[in-house]
């Protein structure tokens, strides 16, 4: 297993649609693999292929850091929003330090296949609701702060020049 080079906001990679996964071969588990091991040294409870500069219908999700509850999406669909629209604060390992409420179902169904390319519909619910959108939003090219108001993103924008300065400055001093 390896831990991927991560892509961060704004790297327009983030943007790029992701095509469906056609065979599930040993290199897709190996991204698979791969993925979780980046997830979980970044400290993530998702990852979306998108984000490791894989352009590839692939997500893995584990909300308790159980390795028995691992869940893996390959060629996801929401194909049901059911019941109330929520707001959570989210945040994403490609924009590192913001955080933001987006809208988002409380409660979907999706349709994938899982590392053995099995297919399987499951409803989801609160946070793991939540989680899939935001992955499932990666493969399609946006991002969590597309949700949000031009002042926001502004303030965003502001915040990662700031952070951008002071790491640029950082790294300079250090050799």
């Amino acid at each position: 297993m390896s831990i991927l080079q991560m892509l961060y906001y704004p790297d327009q990679r983030l943007r790029k649609i992701a095509r469906s996964v056609s065979i599930i071969s040993h290199d897709t588990k190996k991204i698979i693999s791969d993925m979780f091991e980046t997830m979980y040294f970044q400290q993530g409870i998702g990852l979306a292929a998108t984000q490791v500069d894989i352009h590839q219908k692939i997500i893995v999700i584990d909300l308790n850091n159980n390795i028995q509850k691992r869940l893996v999406f390959i060629n996801p669909c929401i194909i049901k929003k059911i019941g109330t629209i929520t707001h959570i604060i989210e945040g994403c390992l490609s924009i590192p330090k913001i955080r933001a409420s987006v809208p988002r179902s409380q409660n979907i169904i999706v349709q994938s296949l899982d590392e053995n390319g099995n297919n399987f519909e499951m409803e989801a619910t609160d946070l793991l609701s939540v989680c899939i959108q935001h992955e499932i939003d990666h493969l399609l090219g946006k991002l969590f702060i597309d949700y949000l108001s031009p002042f926001k993103i502004q303030r965003i924008h502001k915040k990662i020049n700031k952070w951008s300065t002071v790491y640029k400055n950082h790294i300079k001093l250090s050799h």
